[in-house]
């Protein structure tokens, strides 16, 4: 296990007890959508990376917070719409159930948009280069 991975356990392992399945539980969903992204921490939250920031996760007192950045709320605005949102968060009370598979959506859309995004950025380099 990573240096990073730890991090994360300590993180999760430091929250309420009631709290820590469900963090574990969006991590592996996370993990399962996106086997290639690395796990890190950053804004003092358990995150992964994929050609750039990809997803963030917090537990706070009466949610957890997912950050799937501005593009992830937008394409799921509609499902979104039922939780407390912003820009690019949205908090998923804690009284209710953890919607995983939209989660699970919200991840593989990303995936997809930083792998896209990372490919025009290599292409415009190798034009630019000739």
């Amino acid at each position: 296990m990573s240096g990073q991975s730890s991090i994360i356990d300590d993180y999760i392992s430091q929250c309420e007890p009631a709290l820590q399945d469900r963090l574990r539980e969006i991590r592996r969903v996370i993990q399962e959508a996106a086997p290639d992204a690395a796990e890190a921490f950053s804004y003092q939250m358990p995150t992964f990376v994929f050609h750039g920031n990809l997803v963030h996760f917090a537990a706070f007192k009466n949610h957890i917070g997912f950050y799937p950045a501005p593009s992830g709320i937008e394409a799921f605005k509609d499902e979104i719409s039922v939780y407390k949102w912003a820009k690019g968060s949205v908090q998923f009370p804690l009284d209710q159930p953890i919607p995983y598979d939209l989660i699970r959506r919200i991840v593989l859309f990303r995936v997809e948009e930083n792998q896209r995004l990372a490919e025009e950025k290599k292409a415009r380099k190798k034009s630019a280069a000739k």
